[in-house]
């Protein structure tokens, strides 16, 4: 069993920062990437950054220079830095697991979701 915890979400102004969090546990054994995404109701979940096992990291052009990521992989927990906020990045901002790996169960692979934090930007 993995679970997957978000926090940090909020209401907040346009220019102002914010700082989500993400905790996994349960038996991980292994995963390809950690990240983030978020999604806005009526449109496609979209990739904002995440960081893979060999440390490449990959932003979203929409916030790159803006938001900033960090992983600590044997911490299996996520940061996510926004700093400057736009209204357009008001969402529902999901951490994921990539390809995690539980222990006992070697080769299978699969992808975990956090419940979601919101992020409200007023302008």
């Amino acid at each position: 069993q993995v679970q997957v915890v978000e926090s940090g979400g909020g209401l907040v102004h346009a220019g102002d920062s914010l700082r989500l969090s993400c905790a996994a546990s349960g038996n991980i054994d292994s995963m390809y990437a950690m990240g983030w995404y978020r999604q806005v109701a009526g449109k496609p979940r979209e990739l904002v950054a995440v960081v893979l096992r060999s440390g490449t990291i990959n932003y979203a052009d929409a916030v790159k220079g803006r938001f900033t990521i960090s992983v600590d992989h044997a911490k299996n927990t996520a940061t996510l830095q926004l700093n400057n906020l736009k209204s357009e990045d008001g969402a529902t901002y999901y951490c994921t697991l990539v390809g995690l790996v539980v222990t006992g169960a070697p080769g299978v692979a699969m992808d975990y979701w956090g419940q979601g934090t919101q992020v409200t930007v007023s302008t």
